[in-house]
């Protein structure tokens, strides 16, 4: 979803999903409050570099419209660099075909912190797919573009695990994110659970 590539400071781009291709419907609200974990390979070896845990927020501006927002609070391992940060996004989410595919297209920026007037800010257009698997699995890829001063791209694969799918979804998810051209690669893993926040139906007499 989100952004900022800080790289004097060793500070990775947010760059996981921990959503679905599925609206959440007009006047409603959903909350996503999530985890992740990242790591760097590069020259055979794989290194933890940092941790997050933030929230999403998304509101239904029309049956085909959500406004998404997200924040992320990131703590980088002390060995590597004394890094804490917030991180901002905001975007639209858009119905390509109901349910199956999404665009969503983010835009965000770090602030406080450690990274205290770095003011660089990322583009994340990203497609978002849905695949059920039976009542209560669905199967979640996404692919993104990540534009800032240099273009990046990632890949994630996430789970929607639920015996209700309409007010609660667990969202493990594992991505990679690369430098075309480059050599190495950062992966995440994440989990999140997303609960439903419909607004009431209004009482008829």
């Amino acid at each position: 979803m989100i952004l900022v590539v800080i790289l004097s400071y060793s500070c990775a781009t947010v760059f996981s999903d921990l959503q679905s291709a599925k609206l959440v419907g007009k006047g409603n609200f959903e909350t996503t409050p999530n985890f992740t974990t990242t790591s760097q390979t590069a020259g055979g070896e794989t290194d933890h570099i940092q941790n997050h845990f933030g929230f999403q927020l998304g509101y239904g501006l029309s049956n085909r419209i959500d406004l998404r927002a997200r924040y992320e609070y990131i703590g980088v391992d002390k060995d590597i660099a004394d890094v804490n940060t917030n991180v901002f996004g905001i975007g639209p989410k858009v119905s390509l075909l109901k349910d199956r595919i999404a665009a969503y297209v983010p835009i965000g920026f770090a602030f406080g912190g450690d990274v205290d007037g770095i003011d660089e800010v990322e583009l994340q257009p990203t497609l978002l797919f849905t695949f059920p698997v039976g009542e209560y699995v669905e199967i979640n890829p996404s692919v993104k573009g990540i534009i800032g001063d240099e273009f990046f791209c990632a890949f994630n694969l996430g789970l929607g695990l639920s015996t209700n799918l309409n007010k609660y979804v667990i969202r493990p998810e594992y991505g990679i994110f690369l430098n075309p051209g480059e050599s190495g690669r950062n992966g995440q893993f994440s989990v999140g659970a997303t609960i439903y926040l419909f607004k009431p139906v209004p009482k008829t007499e």
